[in-house]
């Protein structure tokens, strides 16, 4: 019988200090992006019933939390709006007035923390009376028509200052078009993180009660965003983003997509995001705050899965809380 040698990968696991030295994968707070919701007006912030620990921030608050995260050593965050019924149309028009309310918000957080970087929605289904990401006519969403409107848009937040646009919409060459649109008007530093692979997804619930932007009508997001059964198709998708010029690509939402998330970043190898939804954020605090897990403790754990699986940058609800237990 041939001889081994004693093979026991139990002792790189015997004491604090070995398993830090040997662990393949850390996690610090500049991992994470940190999304704010933030509606108009002045009175109290608005307390999300079906995300525990967020709500619709008023200015001056969201300034306060932006601080707080930044200070946690949060290198960014991402700014989704609420926009009041009155505001919002057929065409969406109210996304690319300049002094709507994204504009405005933009405009304050890089005045007063101008070394955080802001990330802005472009899509249009805060803005529109059906809730859908693009134009609709005859039960379909117009794909082009809906570009023209997008492009608007990011020039709009590129104007205010934002230093990402985040198209999340899903219409087929629309990074390039706003691409060539920031180039055109002299943004050319200005970045977009494209939602590459955004899939049709159960999980984006409690996302939409905070911004009441849940389809009205009119279309089914399942022909514009991803079927869930599909991996390829995102590797296409991303292909395409980043030969349109999109300097980050998401894959979105997180745990259920782990797969996709590992497959586009071994055959791109470029900075790629992942986004920890509404949805997941919702089951952790149900599950901490009923007894069943250990909140801190699970959270962490999923965090450092999506390292694992490849993310350079994870937006999560949690982005400030962790950063603290991480400091801790």
């Amino acid at each position: 019988m041939a001889h081994y040698p004693s093979l026991r990968p139990r002792r790189l696991r015997s004491g604090p200090g070995i398993r830090a030295l040997v662990r393949e994968t850390s996690l610090s707070p500049a991992d994470f992006i940190q999304p704010f919701f933030v509606q108009d007006g002045e009175g109290a912030d608005e307390p999300i019933a079906s995300m525990p620990g967020q709500s619709r921030l008023r200015l001056p608050t969201l300034l306060e939390r932006a601080a707080e995260a930044y200070e946690a050593g949060v290198p960014a965050i991402a700014v989704f709006p609420k926009i009041a019924d009155e505001h919002k149309s057929y065409r969406g028009d109210a996304a690319w007035d300049d002094d709507g309310l994204v504009p405005r918000v933009v405009r304050a957080l890089k005045k007063q923390l101008p070394d955080l970087l802001v990330i802005t929605d472009v899509a249009l289904d805060p803005y529109s009376s059906l809730g859908q990401d693009g134009i609709v006519r005859d039960g379909k969403i117009l794909n082009d028509e809906t570009i023209e409107a997008l492009v608007q848009q990011a020039a709009c937040q590129a104007r205010a200052g934002a230093d990402f646009v985040a198209p999340s919409d899903m219409m087929d060459g629309r990074v390039g078009a706003i691409r060539d649109r920031l180039d055109a008007d002299g943004h050319a530093d200005t970045m977009i993180m494209a939602y590459s692979a955004k899939y049709a997804s159960s999980f984006y619930g409690p996302f939409r009660d905070a911004l009441d932007s849940a389809p009205r009508g009119g279309a089914d997001k399942r022909t514009y965003q991803m079927d869930p059964a599909n991996t390829n198709e995102a590797l296409l998708e991303v292909e395409l983003d980043l030969l349109e010029g999109a300097d980050m690509v998401m894959v979105k939402p997180g745990m259920p997509y782990l797969d996709v998330l590992w497959r586009v970043k071994e055959q791109f190898q470029r900075p790629t995001a992942v986004y920890q939804v509404s949805g997941e954020y919702a089951m952790f605090k149900a599950a901490g705050q009923n007894g069943w897990i250990d909140e801190r403790a699970c959270v962490l754990e999923a965090l450092l899965g999506f390292k694992r699986a490849g993310a350079d940058a994870i937006l999560t609800y949690y982005a400030t809380e962790a950063a603290g237990w991480l400091n801790d």
